[in-house]
């Protein structure tokens, strides 16, 4: 039997918040229509029994002052007090939040720069549930639509099993989403927003993996801006696989990036797709050379090297030879692809050697 769909209703005049948008609500078995503007809106009320309506505050483009979206909130209160409504704004406060939810009726009030996708689909989850409850009170002999409760038992349950990555991005919008698909992908992740901060995590934190704008704005140098250069310098010097999400970066910059740093590969923000980075995320630990490849000995000249001893320390608290330090290195280096003592020891850091008797 055909499932049927949850009739939602988008209202957006941001092109790419309504692909976001309405990417999350397909997934989640909702059948979607999409408007950008306060008369479309209106119609679209009147004429179909929408069970969900996002609506965006201001649907002006980049005028605060706008609130259309007030008018669709009190609108749909008075014509489908059923329908579940939240409200999405990038010019939100606390008064505005306390206001469409006591005087308009909506679930909640999202701020767009603080946006998690994960977060979301549990929010849609349970406003689903809570507004399945109320519909069976006031319809006691209709049967109970199970969708809600699924959604919520379905809800991932994400795990960092795949290590921390950074992410670097000056976009708020870019950098929530990029957060989200890598926890979604199994990372513990930690965000930033210039190199400066970038480079803090790098040197206090081990990463697996980095996600970076290569056309950072600069913290640095606004002028001669260098930043995102700057921070793939440090992610090759901690051995850190790193891919570059851009969308203005010229093929000079890409061509560096790839010969010169630790990147290995490139995605497009015009052309992103969320399957093809989660793939690309998980590569690293795929193809990312196992500490159990080394033997016993070279582990235990490995976790010197990222203590800082030289040959001459390591072979005496090794009771060998330096002759065996330097060969015990060099099948090393060949076997977790590293060609320096500093890529060593990096590499040895962040699998926490260091600490290990």
């Amino acid at each position: 039997m055909k499932t049927e769909l949850t009739p939602a209703l988008i209202i957006e005049d941001d092109p790419s918040w309504q692909g976001i948008l309405t990417e999350i609500l397909v997934d989640s078995g909702f059948s979607v229509d999409v408007v950008d503007h306060l008369s479309a809106a209106l119609e679209k009320i009147h004429t179909t029994p929408y069970q969900l309506a996002l609506v965006d505050l201001s649907l002006a483009g980049q005028n605060h002052h706008n609130q259309d979206g007030l008018i669709i909130l009190k609108t749909i209160q008075q014509r489908a007090p059923a329908c579940i409504t939240i409200l999405l704004t990038g010019y939100a406060n606390v008064e505005l939040a306390v206001s469409v939810i006591q005087e308009y009726g909506a679930y909640t009030c999202l701020r767009k720069e603080t946006f998690r996708r994960a977060e979301f689909r549990q929010i849609l989850a349970q406003a689903l549930l809570k507004g399945k409850a109320a519909d069976l009170k006031t319809n006691p002999s209709k049967p109970q639509d199970d969708m809600a409760q699924q959604q919520l038992a379905d809800f991932p349950q994400h795990s960092a099993t795949q290590g921390s990555a950074l992410v670097v991005e000056d976009d708020a919008g870019w950098r929530s989403l990029l957060a989200d698909l890598l926890i979604e992908a199994g990372y513990k992740v930690y965000v930033s927003s210039s190199y400066g901060e970038g480079l803090g995590l790098i040197k206090r934190e081990r990463f697996k993996l980095a996600v970076a704008d290569i056309s950072l704005a600069s913290s640095v140098s606004p002028i001669k801006n260098q930043d995102g250069m700057l921070l793939l310098s440090a992610t090759r010097q901690a051995n850190i696989p790193t891919i570059i999400v851009s969308g203005s970066a010229d093929t000079t910059l890409i061509n560096q990036a790839f010969l010169e740093q630790s990147v290995f590969a490139f995605l497009e923000k015009q052309s992103f797709d969320r399957q093809t980075f989660i793939q690309t995320a998980l590569q690293p630990q795929v193809n990312a050379p196992k500490i159990d490849n080394l033997t016993e000995r070279e582990t235990e000249v490995l976790a010197h090297i990222a203590r800082g001893m030289s040959n001459k320390e390591i072979a005496t608290a090794m009771y060998i030879t330096i002759n065996t330090v330097k060969r015990h290195l060099k099948s090393i280096f060949e076997k977790i692809n590293v060609n320096s003592r500093a890529g060593a020891s990096a590499y040895a850091i962040r699998e926490g050697l260091e600490t290990r008797d």
